[in-house]
């Protein structure tokens, strides 16, 4: 304090944290604690005075070796910030710890998340429960070695089924499946749209698979209201027909053709089950089977009818991924908006999942103009994974794009607000982020000059390209990640932006590499960014992103456990601006 009372800078960063919800603690160098707030003191059922100076190892043993160690060894080896989440026995407690290593030593935030993992325990127990019970009926009624080759068809189908998201390549496959084990031959019905149709078709011998075929072109048209499919689409109900009869047979077609095509197919019984996933009907599964081989065993009609329920819910399954899809994307288009087109800058982008089959995670970028007219370029990446971290990434998002459009600040002054607005909104997230901004005054403009204003929580420095293929790393004071609430100083960097030079933004995922330093990692960015300067700009990012990504597989990021997406900006100094994404 200063002789007027008013609180010193250093006074009032220790009574922020101190104020804050969330636990936080600081471990120097010998692994002893140098500060820990009330909240993580409580958390740890402690009190601050019970372990200031203490060994964590000494007063957390039980904790040696185990992932959180691993977690503060790897951070204070690497640099890099990450996390863990893992039980703690002595507690008897979850809890999720995020760190990341400071001057002042290795910072920890952490979280008691026991009810959030009872919770999910006890969704997971009630679902084992129910798979359980349904394996249980499967094992009822498996006997000998042939209900054991049943079985195993029910795990292929599910994996067969579950492995394509072509509908009709999945029914296919079952179709394939099926038979000979369950009958000499099937059709499979699906529903789409109320428009019924016969897509799977199988014959036990590979000559009578066109007959099979000839038949399922004219089944649909042919039925009658009283054949085995249109019954049990109407009633949900299996159709068993043990022995099916030419009369039997002239009650279900109703013309000529259909008989005809059925006729050397030689039906002699018929097994048909509704495919029914979450109350709805998505088809049905037919099997026949020839007067040699005869009805269909006890067996053979209780494994038809669980195939057609892992049937139905492969296929509901996969509607349900592709509205997902559709979801994620619609989001992603959402919160990964083109940006703004300032006059005589020209943007472009590449945002791509580095993880196969998840389009949208927590990396983003922006652009946008301040009151001023000043471009304000953003790029981050929110720790955590798919849409949940996308989520938390809109949020930080459009924090960053009020805040900086609030007023004409400094970059550094952004973050330091937006820091500040995540922990006072409750915001349960961390994340590294970079923000630029171009600016040009009245004097800079009529000499043709723009200046890069620059400042960095936690994110990879930015590199400016000179048309002639130089590479500066533009270095400026790196404050810790968002989201902690930090008091401290951040600073910014200001260079001068060469005319037809390129700004290149990107997150870590660019990068890292498997057992590649990251140092090597940035000087390949580097290499081949200098290469490639005199290209036009969008054939700059792709060829920058094909050579750099291609040299070897990606690791998983630090930063965001899950799988990171790569994202790369650049901006050059011509007369309209684009956008493009990765």
């Amino acid at each position: 304090m200063t002789g007027d009372g008013t609180a010193l800078p250093g006074d009032l960063l220790v009574q922020a944290v101190e104020g804050m919800s969330r636990p936080l603690f600081v471990l120097d160098e010998d692994w002893r604690f140098r500060y820990i707030n009330p909240a993580g003191a409580r958390v740890l059922d402690r009190t601050v005075e019970e372990l200031m100076g203490r060994d964590v190892w000494a007063e957390f043993p039980e904790a040696v070796g185990g992932p959180f160690q691993e977690l503060y060894e790897r951070v204070r080896r690497t640099g890099l910030p990450d996390s863990t989440e893992a039980w703690f026995e002595p507690l008897g407690k979850w809890f999720r710890a995020d760190a990341f290593r400071t001057p002042a030593g290795l910072v920890v935030t952490y979280d008691d998340v026991t009810e959030r993992r009872r919770t999910e325990d006890e969704r997971a127990a009630a679902v084992s429960a129910r798979e359980e019970a349904a394996a249980a009926a499967a094992r009822a009624g498996a006997v000998a070695e042939e209900a054991g080759r049943h079985l195993m068809l029910l795990g292929d189908i599910s994996q067969a089924m579950t492995s394509t998201l072509d509908h009709d390549e999945a029914v296919a496959r079952f179709a394939r499946l099926v038979v000979p084990l369950l009958g000499d031959w099937c059709l499979i019905t699906v529903i789409e749209n109320g428009v019924r149709r016969d897509v799977g078709r199988a014959h036990r011998d590979p000559a009578m698979t066109a007959a099979v075929e000839r038949y399922a072109e004219l089944r649909v048209a042919g039925n009658l209201a009283t054949a085995p499919v249109p019954r049990l689409l109407r009633s949900h109900e299996p159709v068993i027909i043990p022995a099916l009869t030419p009369e039997i047979t002239d009650g279900m077609i109703g013309d000529d053709a259909t008989w005809r095509a059925l006729e050397p197919l030689r039906p002699a019984a018929l097994a048909a089950f509704p495919m029914i996933a979450r109350g709805e009907m998505f088809g049905g599964i037919t099997l026949i089977n020839g007067p040699e081989r005869g009805p269909h065993t006890d067996v053979e009609l209780r494994t038809a009818e669980v195939a057609s329920r892992r049937a139905a819910l492969a296929l509901d399954n996969a509607r349900l991924a592709a509205a997902g899809r559709q979801v994620a994307e619609r989001l992603q288009h959402s919160l990964l908006s083109p940006p703004v087109q300032p006059d005589h800058l020209e943007l472009a982008v590449r945002y791509r999942a580095a993880t196969r089959g998840v389009s949208i995670g927590g990396d983003w970028y922006d652009a946008f103009l301040q009151p001023d007219g000043d471009t304000v370029l953003v790029i981050g990446d929110v720790m955590g994974h798919d849409i949940e971290a996308a989520a938390e990434m809109g949020q930080v998002k459009t924090l960053v794009r009020g805040i900086a459009f609030d007023r004409v600040e400094e970059p550094a002054g952004v973050l330091r607000r937006v820091d500040h607005a995540l922990v006072g909104l409750a915001v349960p997230t961390l994340a590294t982020a970079l923000v630029c901004r171009v600016e040009q005054d009245d004097e800079d403009r009529a000499a043709g000059l723009r200046r890069l204003r620059w400042a960095t929580a936690g994110h990879p420095e930015p590199m400016l390209v000179s048309r002639d293929g130089a590479v500066l790393d533009l270095v400026a004071p790196v404050g810790p990640p968002l989201g902690i609430g930090w008091r401290g100083p951040r600073g910014d960097g200001l260079a001068a932006l060469p005319e037809d030079s390129t700004l290149l933004l990107f997150t870590d995922g660019l990068f890292e590499r498997r057992g590649v330093p990251l140092d090597d990692g940035r000087a390949a960015v580097a290499e081949a960014a200098a290469r490639l300067a005199d290209l036009p700009l969008e054939e700059l990012c792709d060829r920058l992103l094909a050579e750099v990504v291609a040299r070897a597989p990606r690791t998983t990021s630090r930063c965001s456990p899950s799988g990171p997406t790569r994202w790369t900006a650049s901006v050059h100094r011509r007369r309209a601006p684009r956008c493009c994404r990765r």
